[in-house]
């Protein structure tokens, strides 16, 4: 028998009862609604794969060192891959020239000058970091640096106190002529280090470059020399900019298509400037795919949502059903554009990449300066590479190959097949010479290989066509 109720207490059983009538009556109102909607056509499918193989077209490496630098194919690699790194660190070769040798092979470093700051199929900007990018594209960051201003506030407190400084600056490049940081001769302020104890000048070409009222004419030594912006580029007054809401898709478009496909997470990571708030990158990527400019789609095995450009779904479908997207082997350099979201990297192809450069000298694990080894559609090493320009001579430290690799497995991600030891070594051997020409090295020194055993037939490659290499 039940026990009675205390006075003055309530049942809860009805509560119960009548709250389990809610909800029934809830979950058939919604099935009914998902009965009534009409059916979602399922995503379309691609394979690790297609998504692999189209990445690899888009950055410029399905026949690695095998075209010609040309004004032309320099500008349709820049555009491809949404720009041309520039890294000040010169181990090996600043990153831009070895970007560009990875793709274009042997060629006079000053051709690349020409087409950059004579010619101009390029100007310098932020894409993922600084980059140089096609003149082309110029309404289009046209835009970010008129945001400049208003997206990065942090300069708000700077500009109240040195408002004459930016005066100052433009009016003397405006009355001289290109001008570098170094023709300003104040003195640091004391104390602190890094950026923020750059001279108080240095701050204004920094701001005056990113909001667009100068450029970077030419580079002397590496280090940037700046003009009017109308000095450098005619059109610059005159090209109307896109508007902020066509830049945002504009900017998810070029990512895109730079990677064939991808995930939010690798759009956030891949051109990296101007950053906007997750908020706004998710409303624009929402907004895209409900107008149909962006494609959903699905990566067997991979729970991650994808997105592509409907124009590339037959790309990727091609893709899919090639029995290698890549023949030929070359060294890469840490900022090249493939390498720019490295955890993508270590989902496709399995490869696990840090730069060093930064690591105490202790706790480095494959050198200061290691060149990824790109082989056959594969990523299957690590060369760590310092030129002494002095001795016209590269040192190869440090080669150290992928354990999958030297086990002669198939590789750990997208995978064509096992690679085969004797013409991978025989490859990153002619890499290997052709990067000593590139850099004006008339002997290459190589230290040790990893494992030992691959050291003999690599340095057999290397000596393959030259009794100066060893």
């Amino acid at each position: 028998m039940a026990t009675p109720a205390a006075p003055g207490s309530r049942s809860r059983k009805p509560a119960r009862s009548a709250a389990r009538t809610r909800t029934t009556e809830s979950t058939r109102a919604n099935a009914r609604a998902r009965a009534a909607a009409p059916a979602r056509d399922p995503l379309p499918t691609f394979t690790r794969n297609a998504v692999a193989a189209l990445f690899l077209e888009r950055q410029h490496l399905g026949r690695p060192r095998g075209r010609r630098l040309t004004a032309t194919h320099l500008e349709r690699f820049v555009t491809d891959v949404g720009g041309l790194q520039l890294d000040s660190i010169n181990v090996v070769e600043r990153a831009h020239y070895l970007t560009a040798w990875s793709r274009f092979g042997v060629f006079p470093r000053a051709a690349l000058d020409r087409l950059a700051w004579k010619r101009r199929v390029l100007f310098e900007y932020w894409a993922h970091a600084a980059c140089m990018v096609p003149r082309a594209q110029l309404p289009a960051w046209r835009r970010a640096m008129i945001d400049y201003e208003f997206r990065h506030t942090g300069w708000s407190g700077w500009l109240k106190k040195n408002a004459r400084v930016l005066e100052t600056v433009e009016s003397e490049i405006r009355a001289r002529g290109p001008m570098a940081n170094a023709e300003f001769r104040e003195k640091r302020p004391a104390g602190g280090a890094g950026w923020w104890n750059w001279k108080p000048a240095t701050h204004g070409l920094h701001y005056l470059w990113m909001t667009g009222r100068i450029m970077v004419h030419s580079r002397s030594h590496f280090h940037k020399r700046f003009d009017l912006s109308a000095r450098v580029l005619a059109e610059f007054d005159t090209v109307e900019p896109m508007t902020s809401e066509a830049f945002a898709r504009w900017h998810m478009v070029r990512s895109l298509h730079a990677m064939g496909a991808a995930t939010e997470t690798d759009l956030n990571g891949y051109l990296t400037f101007p950053r906007t708030k997750a908020t706004v990158r998710r409303s624009t990527l929402r907004a895209m795919v409900e107008s149909g400019e962006v494609a959903e789609i699905a990566v067997a095995g991979d729970r991650n949502r994808w997105f592509a450009l409907p124009n590339d779904l037959a790309a990727l479908h091609v893709a899919g059903r090639r029995r290698a997207p890549s023949r030929g082997t070359t060294l890469l350099a840490p900022f090249d554009s493939l390498m720019w979201y490295r955890e993508r990297v270590k989902r496709l192809f399995g490869f696990d990449y840090r730069i060093e450069v930064y690591t105490p000298s202790h706790r480095r694990v494959h050198g200061y300066y290691a060149l990824p080894i790109f082989h056959d559609s594969q990523l299957i090493g690590r060369a760590d590479v310092k030129t002494h320009r002095a001795e016209k001579r590269l040192d190869v430290k440090w080669v150290h190959f992928e354990p999958w690799f030297v086990a002669g497995e198939t590789p750990p991600a997208a995978n064509w097949g096992v690679i085969d030891h004797d013409r991978a070594l025989a490859g990153v051997g002619a890499a290997l010479r052709s990067l000593a020409e590139f850099v004006g090295a008339d002997t290459v020194d190589l230290g040790r290989v990893g494992p030992a055993h691959f050291k003999r037939p690599l340095a057999a490659a290397l000596t393959a066509h030259s009794p100066d290499y060893s």
